[in-house]
């Protein structure tokens, strides 16, 4: 990173755009790492599978290998190449090597959750535990319902309950249908549905919430990519029929789409229109609807065989719109990051959880817009984004990927902004600065401030 270690400072290149021959504001092409949501859901599916599965694409991150990690700990053969982006699992038609390990899952929430349903459901006895992040991230309801389905949880002495550290002893599944909570976490839904074809009978999963419907459907169609499916048989209820068995196979892990979104907001922030290639609107991730809220505040989208084309507004401002962002969320930072340079108001609704992600993103959000100056409005489950001109300031990152990532947009227009412990990217992105580094040469910007 060409900047100092502890704070990027971001390359301001909106005078610059301005100013440009027309040739350098041609379409911006960027590619981007798997998809985190993917590549995990990949590696539990390849190893509750029978036989070698082979993943293509893989993203590795902090979160991938925390992931990895842990089924290695577990005692399952893999083969891995950072360089080639592949890992070989082999996987045990859902046995474990070991009957008893300790795992380590990091800030990973897919990590924490998916294994903890895997081995909670499954016989032995696993000692779990996280990061200090992580430590704080909702897990009650989903140690709720694996008691009740017959795992035994210990805690250690003085922890509090419903979160790390903790200890399970599982002893398969004592019942065929179980409610679960998912307010705080879709993921909950997600690691139960994944492990629910262990059990011997057809399983059912209730929910209580509707919050993430679109990882949710990430998780069916890529369990039946894998050989099992669970059905949707009401307004809260899934089934997953006794018989069932995961596949092994060969799988490409498509380009993330969380990540692409931040090359995308640069269209109508910076007027330039923008590709990220193999991004499509057919893309199982939910963030894909991002694009669509790009689309309500002017931009134009075209999905072309490289990937999807996005456009800026032709009038050269972008709307202030309101938008549900449930089905997109994690993009609700990213949203925030542009919104002061709209040409009215931006309201970004359906966002509660966001409050007990990596960190409380809604008091995030609102706090570093008030130090650049800009008017915001917070509730529990909302934000109003007011336009202005955002002053120099630096950006408190609370060790979230995502604030870092999300506000080094607001400093690509305008001048002075930092971003504190821009290594927090590593979480997802590791390259993410390097990458914007690379945008900031390509358009001939001045060398960062010193």
């Amino acid at each position: 990173m060409k900047n100092m270690e502890n704070t990027y400072k971001v390359p301001c290149l909106y005078q610059a755009l301005q100013e440009a021959p027309a040739h350098m504001t041609c379409p911006l092409k960027v590619s981007v790492p798997g998809s985190k949501s993917i590549t995990n859901r990949a590696l539990l599916l390849a190893t509750l599978a029978d036989g070698v599965s082979c993943l293509k694409g893989v993203l590795f991150s902090d979160d991938s290998r925390h992931f990895l990690k842990c089924i290695q700990d577990l005692g399952f053969e893999t083969r891995v190449d950072e360089a080639g982006r592949t890992i070989a699992v082999r996987g045990l038609g859902g046995e474990i090597p070991r009957s008893e390990a300790s795992l380590y899952v990091g800030s990973a929430g897919t990590a924490a959750r998916f294994l903890t349903a895997f081995l909670g459901l499954s016989h032995g006895i696993y000692h779990m535990d996280a990061s200090e992040q992580m430590r704080r991230r909702p897990m009650a309801p989903l140690l709720d319902s694996l008691e009740a389905l017959g795992c035994e949880i210990r805690y250690k002495e003085g922890g509090p309950r419903g979160h790390f550290p903790f200890t399970l002893q599982g002893h398969g599944f004592q019942k065929d249908s179980i409610g679960v909570n998912i307010d705080g976490s879709s993921q909950f839904l997600s690691a139960l549905l994944i492990s629910s074809c262990l059990c011997e009978k057809d399983f059912t999963a209730c929910i209580e919430g509707s919050h993430g419907m679109a990882y949710i459907e990430m998780t069916l169609k890529m369990m039946e990519q894998f050989g099992v499916r669970a059905l949707k048989t009401g307004d809260n209820a899934f089934l997953t029929a006794a018989g069932q068995q995961y596949r092994a196979r060969d799988y490409l892990v498509a380009p993330d789409v969380s990540a692409a979104c931040y090359f995308y907001a640069m269209s109508p922030l910076l007027s330039l229109p923008v590709l990220v290639e193999q991004v499509h609107f057919d893309s199982l991730q939910g963030d894909v609807e991002f694009i669509r809220i790009l689309e309500k505040m002017g931009c134009h989208a075209q999905d072309t065989p490289e990937g999807i084309l996005l456009s800026p507004p032709e009038a050269g401002s972008f709307r202030g719109v309101t938008a549900d962002m449930s089905a997109c969320s994690d993009q609700a930072i990213t949203l925030a990051a542009i919104a002061p340079y709209a040409d009215g108001p931006t309201r970004i609704t359906g966002i509660g959880h966001i409050r007990y992600q990596e960190s409380d993103r809604i008091a995030g959000i609102a706090a570093q817009l008030a130090k650049m100056g800009i008017r915001c409005e917070a509730s529990d489950s909302s934000i109003t984004i007011y336009p202005g001109s955002p002053r120099p300031s630096e950006v408190d990152t609370y060790e979230d990927h995502r604030m870092a990532m999300g506000f080094a947009l607001t400093g690509l227009r305008s001048p002075g902004i930092d971003i504190r412990n821009p290594g927090c990217c590593r979480k997802t992105f590791e390259e993410y600065f390097e990458v914007l580094d690379r945008i900031a040469g390509q358009f001939r910007t001045p060398a960062p401030r010193s």
